[in-house]
């Protein structure tokens, strides 16, 4: 037949039809062929030379006739041994299945000989010179010791080689024990259909058999439109299955604004690329938004809000799709994300539709799991019949053909249409035994520099750009060789991220990824690193470059570590732009996406390497309350094995902040005066980062004891030492813990409005929540218990859409609070039920146990004794030693169970222990409570007057602190004694 002008090799059979090009390395999955006769020797000392010399002869003659006409290469002739290759120089999709019948056939046809011989088929990745039949890899290996373990007539294939063939063959399994291997699964062949067709393909795209799948799409989207809220459909498929083909024919009829991202494969840590696609695609309306997420939040929650907020303002207008393709890929955060959008927004049509593999399922098992707006569907491969129609629509086939195609495509409709176009493009191909071979196949039809331009785009990705084929190929003309790829259906034209270029995506993933796998370790390494400086120059406008840098080096870093030849250049260039991108996660409080950048960088750098420590630092604050305790200390005893003092004042604040907050016994003291030393070394040298978390430590010490006054300035200075390190992400929770503080400390009224006027002026959702808070909680002291309710509600609202669930719940708490206030004890009481079920399920004990305590109050007050009194005891048991609230609070309140019961020496007794605990620390709300409990005691022992005393400092501390219903309370104590 006539070669297409540009082949290098025969189509049909391989043959050289030039050499005037250098050959090059390609790495490729090939099947080798080891055959080796058995008795020889014994058969040399008893035949003559000559005769000897003829009937080797032939045996090589016989094997290279078999082995040839099937499509292999004899690489070798070494004594007795065989060695042949299938796959080079030209690859075709069935060569394991080629290779196993020729094996079968040399094994027939040695015994006519009159010779014995045994045979190891193995499949595997090679590393081949391109045009050459020498290659070099483990596959080698494992042929050449299958081969020394098969018996004599045996064929032994390996267990790859087995899995291609599995439909052509009937085999045994075997297990060998290889040398330098081990055990080695492997399959003995008892029987091999030699008569198998060859088939011809065709090529189309046209959607057939997703009529119901189309039906429930356009159903969501009605429902979404209809209801006017958001709807998540989600649509897996395994790569090839026909999902961005069904998504692409629903978009058409749709009346919508239609926006799409999709997760990138360049590694973990880029996040937010989708959605940044999708905000640019909204148009100008969606630059604040979009600069509001480069800027960074406070919180993940926070940009979660603002994302969604901008979404429902451009669904407002008209119906929103938003298509998000390829979420496996996806980070926690972006998935986070993405649930957020589904559960929480309303009044508008929004339809979220998500396409991805079923390994999504791995990460996320519950995937849209639990919520009534979403949709999952599986996109099973086509029926026969539909696999059928869709050949008939764009060429038909033979009724061979057809039968053929349909037993190995499985009902893919890309293994369908890579078969018909690789026969549209011609060649002598074969029934593809897996997808890998199939498009390998496809890549080595390619002419030369059309292959050269196709594992240079694969290089930059699944979109690549013009700019850089023309720096990575050899090819003069790279122009023309796109165009042929384009018309060849391999890659197609789309909109450029790098303005002023032309940019192209692969048709499909799978078709990138051969490309890329084809290209040597060292060969990769190179183009990885020459795309980087590439893009450095080119990519400034690239909204993520540090990421994307830090991909490509990392790439380059590790194929020339893998290789033996680590260059410590340029893996801490890698690292350094992992760190920038890490650094710029964590700013926009992107905890998963910073850490894994973080983690990253720090094993590409040196342990004595200045970059590390702070890259360490970084790390330690961004993985706070995000990973477990033992992988926290680890990060730590890293951080302290710097030479450089400074680093290790970090992980000692680091360590002593993480012992504070899970295991605080006995650490209170060291903390304290190591926060002390801290101060001075990190005020000394300036560092706002190591005063920020000094003063976080402080605030811990100081929250640990019940002492807010102090609490609030450690925050304070964290805030202030913060703002200058850039520390949003520590800002952004300080912000929110003050909460707490404000409430219960000594702060007046004027002091808390002074305190919170400042965020007034603040647009983030994280002021409002501490301004909002703040504002019920003087409301409260007002008696305004509806007006500080209906505030509350609306700060739980925030925390809910933001996903704090232990914000959502200490707001509740502040209305359970303000219910008791009012003396409307059996709302109270539901609401704190309502709150201790959600800490333990939070695992939140701290909070827990003084919340069991103030319910016991409130029970107490509805006269359920005999509970209150055993929440009190289990409030105090529960609690930690320094918690000394829960001693004044529980104390409190069984003094005034055992004065009702007559016990007054014992209710006096605890009544003044309560007190002292009481005044360990500075909060007004327990002082007064110690205050009153102590009263009622003395008032039930007949001791007016000093009931009277202890009413009276109740009376100063709520009248100081702006309580007024609560003064009122006492004030009618004190008239009746």
């Amino acid at each position: 037949m006539e070669n297409p002008a540009g082949f290098r090799f025969c189509g049909n059979c391989g043959a050289a039809l030039t050499d005037a090009e250098p050959a090059r390395e390609v790495r490729k999955v090939v099947t080798v062929v080891f055959c080796d006769l058995t008795g020889s020797t014994a058969l040399g000392d008893r035949t003559d030379p000559e005769a000897l010399r003829a009937t080797m002869r032939g045996y090589y003659e016989a094997m290279r006739s078999i082995l040839e006409r099937h499509g292999g290469t004899v690489e070798k002739f070494i004594g007795d041994a065989v060695m042949a290759v299938f796959g080079v120089p030209v690859a075709h999709e069935d060569d394991a299945l080629r290779a196993v019948r020729a094996a079968w056939e040399m094994r027939a046809a040695v015994p006519g000989l009159g010779l014995q011989a045994r045979i190891g088929v193995n499949t595997g990745e090679v590393v081949a010179g391109e045009g050459e039949t020498l290659v070099t890899g483990d596959a080698v290996n494992v042929a050449a010791r299958l081969e020394q373990a098969a018996g004599p007539g045996d064929v032994l294939v390996g267990f790859e080689t087995s899995r291609l063939v599995r439909d052509a063959v009937r085999v045994e399994p075997v297990s060998v024990d290889a040398k330098g291997k081990g055990k080695v699964d492997a399959f003995r062949l008892l029987d091999v259909d030699l008569e198998a067709e060859a088939i011809a393909r065709k090529f189309g795209t046209t959607l057939v058999g997703r009529e119901f799948e189309l039906m429930q799409l356009r159903q969501a989207f009605e429902r979404a439109a209809r209801e006017e809220r958001c709807h998540l459909f989600t649509l897996l498929g395994a790569a090839g299955v026909g999902k961005s083909r069904l998504v692409a024919e629903l978009l058409d009829e749709l009346d919508a604004t239609v926006v799409t991202g999709r997760c990138l494969d360049y590694g973990e840590g880029i996040t937010f690329w989708p959605v940044i696609s999708v905000l640019k695609q909204l148009g100008p309306d969606a630059e604040p938004t979009l600069e509001r997420l480069l800027a960074g939040a406070s919180s993940p929650n926070e940009l979660f809000w603002i994302v969604r907020t901008q979404l429902e303002e451009s669904a407002a207008e008209r119906p929103l799709v938003v298509v998000f393709d390829d979420i496996q890929w996806g980070e926690e955060t972006f998935l986070d994300l993405i649930d957020h959008v589904a559960d929480l927004s309303r009044g508008t049509p929004i339809l979220l539709l998500c396409l991805a593999r079923p390994e999504l399922l791995d990460k996320r098992p519950g995937w849209g799991g639990g919520k009534l707006n979403a949709t999952t569907v599986l996109l099973e491969p086509l029926s026969a019949d539909d696999c059928i129609r869709l050949m008939e629509a764009h060429g038909g086939a033979d009724e061979t053909m057809r039968t053929q195609i349909l037993a190995s495509a499985e009902g893919n409709p890309l293994f369908v249409e890579e078969m018909l176009a690789l026969a549209r493009e011609g060649g002598d191909v074969r029934v593809p035994s897996s997808v890998q071979a199939l498009l390998q196949a496809r890549l080595d039809q390619l002419a030369r520099d059309e292959r050269d331009v196709i594992e240079r785009g694969a290089v930059e990705g699944e979109i690549f750009h013009r700019g850089a084929v023309l720096e990575l190929t050899r090819t003069a003309d790279v122009e023309s060789q796109l165009v042929r790829l384009v018309r060849k259906e391999m890659i197609r034209e789309v909109a450029p991220i790098l303005t002023g270029d032309h940019a192209f995506r692969f048709r499909h993933l799978l078709i990138r990824d051969a490309a890329y796998d084809a290209l040597p370790k060292e060969t990769r390494a190179e183009l990885h690193e020459r795309f980087a400086d590439w893009l450095e120059e080119h990519g400034a406008d690239l909204i993520e470059l540090d990421e994307v840098l830090g991909y490509h080096l990392e790439q380059a870093a590790r194929y020339r570590r893998e290789l033996g030849r680590g260059d410590p250049g340029l893996e801490r260039r890698a690292a350094l732009r992992l760190g920038d991108a890490g650094s710029k996660a964590a700013l926009r409080s992107d905890a998963h996406g910073a850490s894994n950048l973080l983690m990253r960088a720090i094993a590409l750098l040196a342990t004595d390497d200045p970059a590390r420590a702070p890259l360490l630092i970084e790390l330690i604050g961004t993985l706070e309350g995000a990973a477990r305790p033992e992988e926290m200390f680890a990060w730590i005893d890293q951080l302290a094995q710097s030479d450089d003092p400074i680093a290790q004042m970090h992980s000692t604040i680091a360590r002593l902040q993480l012992q504070l907050m899970t295991d605080p016994e006995d650490i209170v003291e060291e903390a304290t005066s190591v926060s002390a030393q801290a101060l001075e070394v990190f005020g000394e040298t300036g560092d706002d980062l190591g005063l920020a978390h000094t003063y976080y430590l402080i605030s811990w010490i100081n929250w640990l004891q019940s002492r807010a006054g102090p609490t609030v300035a450690a925050y304070q200075k964290v805030i202030e030492h913060g703002r200058k390190a850039n520390a949003r992400a520590l800002v952004g929770r300080v912000t929110v813990q003050q909460i707490g503080a404000l409430f219960y400390g000594p702060l007046s009224v004027a002091e808390i409005r002074a305190r919170v006027a400042g965020l007034e002026a603040d647009d983030s959702v994280l002021a409002r929540i501490v301004t909002l808070a703040a504002k019920a909680d003087l409301l409260q002291r007002d008696g305004r218990a509806d007006e500080a309710i209906g505030m509350f509600e609306e700060v739980a609202r925030l925390q809910r859409e933001l996903g704090s669930g232990l914000g959502s719940t200490i707001a509740t708490q502040g209305k359970a609070h303000t219910l008791q206030a009012a003396f409307r004890f059996e709302e109270a009481a539901a609401e704190y039920r309502y709150v201790l079920d959600r800490l333990d399920a939070l695992g939140q004990t701290s909070f827990r146990s003084t919340t069991m305590i103030t319910l016991g109050e409130v029970l107490y007050e509805l006269g359920q004794t005999d509970e209150a009194e055993h929440l009190a005891h289990e409030g105090q048991e529960l609690g930690a030693a320094e918690d000394v609230v829960n001693f004044a609070y529980g104390g409190s309140l069984l003094a005034r169970i055992a004065a009702d019961r007559g016990e007054l020496e014992e209710a006096e007794r605890l009544a003044r222990q309560a007190l002292d605990f009481a005044y360990k620390t500075d909060f007004p709300t327990v002082h007064t409570n110690g205050h009153e409990a102590l009263a009622h005691v003395l008032r039930a022992s007949g001791r007016l007057e000093e009931a009277a005393v202890e009413l009276q400092h109740a009376l100063e501390l709520w009248e100081r602190h702006g309580y007024r219903v609560q003064s009122e309370r006492v004030r009618e104590l004190l008239v009746q004694l």
